[in-house]
């Protein structure tokens, strides 16, 4: 394990210790996440899945950074895309019940509301399902375009001011991975369960 490394998992050791050890620091996120869902799936979005991308690239490359990478435009475009994805899981989480219920199922809008039961479970599953088939795919895209954008203007801020040459960029994706990998195996074989919640 390099220097590096160390410093990382100090670093975040750090920040969450916090959440851990103090009820009052956890109850305090649970209120302003509560009172304020959008401007924490911005900060949560921005901070979390941008240090998930700087890890992918230390297992590539042994860095955490690196020339062009781009980490604070990738930390703001995930913020944003954090608003997205937080308003998917509103849109869904209230939509699907009410579909079940008008396909025949009218239990599924209160079972959501209540302890485990077997109609519990299947509501979270098709909340989760119709999410990450419906709109997954264009986030997922959406996500591929912009860090395709962002390494196009070397990493830089100032390149999300930049006009995002969506043609070019569409053309030159690897549809192949996109599809095969990205599409077929991740949302069905992770993403569905892991954002499957029956709470």
């Amino acid at each position: 394990m390099k220097k590096n490394d160390l410093i990382f998992i100090g670093v975040a050791a750090l920040l969450l210790a916090p959440f851990f050890v103090f009820d009052t620091v956890y109850q305090t996120y649970n209120q302003l996440n509560a009172e304020h869902g959008m401007i924490l799936s911005f900060v949560k979005f921005a901070i979390l899945a941008t240090t998930g991308e700087a890890i992918g690239l230390r297992i590539k490359t042994g860095q955490y950074n690196a020339k062009g990478f781009g980490l604070i435009p990738r930390a703001i475009v995930w913020g944003f895309l954090g608003l997205t994805i937080k308003m998917a899981f509103v849109i869904f989480a209230t939509g699907m019940p009410n579909f079940l219920a008008y396909m025949g199922m009218p239990e599924a809008i209160e079972a959501m509301k209540g302890g485990f039961t077997i109609t519990k479970l299947i509501t979270a599953f098709c909340i989760s399902a119709s999410m990450n088939l419906i709109y997954a795919p264009v986030m997922m895209t959406l996500h591929k375009v912009t860090d395709t954008h962002i390494t196009m203007f070397d990493g830089k801020v100032s390149g999300l001011l930049k006009p995002i040459q969506f043609g070019k960029i569409f053309s030159e994706m690897n549809w192949d991975i996109q599809w095969n990998f990205v599409f077929k195996k991740t949302i069905p074989f992770f993403w569905i369960h892991a954002q499957y919640r029956c709470k």
